[in-house]
């Protein structure tokens, strides 16, 4: 019996792939065994490995003058020593990496043909067959699975469920090419904008059309890997111009239509001269991460030309704040004193003076006329109900020029200090832009081109 996915070196021809593992000793690596492929050399190694238990990973390659990999090394993933960041030796980085040696190296000739070149098959460490099952790099959701997920997550089903459904299935864990780790990472991935291939394509034919009605429309996608669609941002030209003539401050929120829609809808909206709310722009997002908002913002500022707000008012999520520093570093940022103020019978409820607390701080933001007065106030408040250690007060003092109004009150902020306006959006949008949400959120493509 041949090698799997090997070239008989003799001969010279293809030769059947062998049945998965049947022996160690037809499995395991030797210098000179050649194959059609890097992926064909990393494929073998990986199903020896999975034989003997132990994970493998890529560890380097070489490219020739024409940019194409002619050299590759595969090792045994604890290969190497992560050195630790802590002061001490004490209390040491849990680490899986232990210096192992094994590993498989192969390059190719001018015809394409690789061959193993080296091989170190000793580990320092024990290896287990019955394990190889749960190590990162052999797992994997087939798409039966992954299918079975989506259709109990939206169904609302908890994951926990359905992994169990999955193992019943299965015939038992020892049996599961996964873990439910594997399973939550997915679910994670495609649960906001639940579009497949080809629904990126059809909303861009959507917007396109828009694009024609009216030029000025503008729009963008952010595609990942597998060209699903993780962000979407638009802009009609009415959006543009408002923002030209009332762009000075802008609040920016992602809570409206969240529960509706399971997905956050991100508006940016403005105030014109009459006090009413205008729309600057808005994104439909897959994550609330610090990347997420860095696409966003840099996108936003593009459709602006660039021009950058000179406020802009959130909550108090740390990725925004970051984004903001990326992407807006001159603009002020202040945090929305609703959102803070509302919290206050959250955090001091177990309290046995709430309601003193609530009062003693609404009138500290609301009557301090100057910074010095606010932190007297602060600090005697902090002695009276002795909350010196209270880190959510903590955190909050130390931020205070981005939510106090007398830190605030030398800049101009168009009469808002709450994303409020962001919130109540709802009377705002018009039928159509709900028609949209609402398409998009059920995945009716056809219907979004036939508008």
């Amino acid at each position: 019996m041949s090698d799997p996915g090997a070239l008989n070196s003799e001969e010279g021809v293809l030769v059947n792939v062998a049945p998965l593992f049947a022996k160690k000793s037809e499995t395991e690596p030797k210098v000179g065994m050649k194959f059609k492929s890097e992926n064909e050399v990393f494929e073998f190694y990986k199903k020896y490995a999975y034989h003997v238990g132990f994970p493998v990973r890529k560890r380097t390659s070489q490219k020739n003058n024409e940019g194409v990999v002619t050299y590759v090394a595969f090792t045994c993933s604890r290969e190497g020593r992560k050195s630790s960041n802590t002061s001490t030796k004490l209390k040491p980085q849990p680490t899986s990496q232990t210096g192992c040696k094994a590993r498989l190296s192969a390059c190719s000739d001018t015809a394409g043909v690789w061959s193993i070149t080296g091989v170190h098959l000793e580990h320092n460490h024990q290896t287990s067959p019955s394990k190889s099952r749960v190590f990162r790099c052999y797992r994997q959701l087939d798409v039966h699975v992954k299918r079975q997920l989506e259709v109990n997550d939206i169904a609302g089903i908890h994951l926990h469920k359905s992994y169990n459904s999955v193992v019943v299935e299965a015939g038992g864990y020892e049996k599961m090419t996964f873990i439910e780790k594997d399973c939550r990472n997915y679910i994670d991935k495609v649960r906001k904008l639940r579009l497949g291939e080809g629904d990126a394509a059809a909303i861009q034919a959507y917007f396109s059309k828009m694009q024609s009605f009216s030029p000025g429309f503008f729009f963008s996608f952010d595609l990942d890997d597998e060209g699903r669609l993780k962000n979407v941002f638009w802009a009609d030209n009415r959006c543009r111009q408002a923002y030209k003539e009332f762009g000075d401050v802008v609040t920016f929120d992602t809570t409206y239509l969240t529960n509706k829609y399971d997905m956050p809808f991100a508006p940016f909206v403005g105030v014109n001269h009459h006090g009413h709310s205008t729309l600057l722009g808005c994104g439909l997002l897959s994550n609330e991460d610090t990347e997420t908002f860095v696409w966003l913002f840099r996108i936003w500022l593009e459709c602006m030309e660039f021009e950058a707000p000179q406020g802009i008012i959130t909550d108090q999520d740390r990725a925004i704040q970051n984004a903001i520093e990326v992407v807006f570093p001159k603009s002020k940022h202040r945090w929305c004193l609703w959102h803070i103020l509302k919290k206050l019978p959250e955090k001091f409820g177990y309290h046995c003076q709430k309601a003193s607390i609530l009062s003693s701080v609404h009138k500290l933001v609301y009557e301090s006329q100057s910074a010095d007065e606010f932190e007297h106030g602060w600090f005697s408040m902090l002695d009276m109900y002795e909350l010196k250690n209270n880190d959510w007060l903590i955190g909050l003092f130390r931020e205070r020029s981005r939510w106090v109004p007398c830190f605030l009150k030398t800049s101009f902020w168009a009469g808002m200090s709450t994303t409020q306006r962001s919130e109540g959006m709802n009377a705002f949008f018009d039928g159509w832009s709900l028609v949209l949400l609402d398409l998009i959120w059920r995945g009716n493509f056809k219907v979004l081109l036939q508008l």
